[in-house]
């Protein structure tokens, strides 16, 4: 079954690389990445800024450019940012803004609503937003009048699931990505969501696995086809995603 990988991160340290929250990443380069999933059949994928690489753009161009044209750029920016930055990030690949409300980064909470309709009436990106989804009913008003939204992690909690399946039901999407790090039910969170919402899910590898409790295997992959239907199997770990990033390419 082709995959089409929503989040994993590149580690370039010819680019900058901050501390964050005392933690320093190891390097990932794009021939790691293809070496630890040649045995799978990714047939596209978003490379996702992390909190320790701020708003430098350099390793996501670079990385984008050696990935091919079926694959993405999530990115952190500064509100400040110029629209002509943007559509030239645009037209070398990136696709969403990401706000790293978890692990900081990026732009503040706070620059939500008017920063992600602003990529979105420009180029189409949709935002993508690392958070805890118990914090989820302070911005929901806000979540529920943008365009274009999603959360990482199955929202990372247990407690948090009823709110982010309110979400779903409204048309947010949600990563099936960094099992080895949530504090949830994996299974029934996807199975929830997925009743909420068949286009949401979209599955990731969340490599190289940063500060997770366990890494990305294999047996993640599994874990949805033995849950799944064959259809519904697909649509999570293929196709859900690829619509959803290609949307904004015309």
């Amino acid at each position: 079954m082709k995959i089409f990988d929503a989040h994993f991160h590149i580690i370039d340290f010819d680019f900058p690389i901050s501390e964050n929250q005392g933690y320093i990443p190891p390097s990932y380069v794009v021939e790691d990445y293809l070496r630890e999933t040649a045995n799978f059949n990714v047939a596209g994928g978003a490379i996702v800024s992390g909190s320790f690489q701020g708003f430098d753009q350099g390793y996501l161009v670079k990385a984008l450019a050696l990935m091919g044209p079926t694959f993405y750029g999530v990115t952190q920016l500064p509100y400040t940012v110029t629209d002509e930055e943007i559509l030239g990030l645009h037209d070398k690949g990136v696709r969403a803004l990401r706000f790293n409300i978890k692990r900081g980064g990026s732009m503040d909470i706070s620059k939500l609503d008017y920063f992600a309709r602003r990529v979105f009436d420009l180029v189409g990106w949709h935002s993508e937003l690392y958070i805890d989804a118990q914090e989820l009913p302070e911005i929901a008003p806000i979540l529920q009048q943008l365009p274009a939204i999603s959360i990482d992690h199955l929202g990372l909690s247990e407690a948090g699931l009823p709110h982010l399946v309110q979400l779903v039901e409204q048309g947010v999407r949600v990563k099936a990505t960094g099992f080895g790090r949530v504090e949830v039910n994996v299974v029934q969170a996807m199975e929830e969501i997925y009743k909420a919402n068949p286009d949401a899910l979209m599955f990731g590898t969340d490599l190289p696995s940063t500060r997770a409790k366990r890494p990305f295997h294999v047996t993640d992959i599994d874990l949805i086809q033995q849950t799944f239907d064959a259809k519904a199997a697909e649509k999570i770990l293929f196709s859900n995603a690829d619509t959803w990033y290609a949307r904004s390419n015309n």
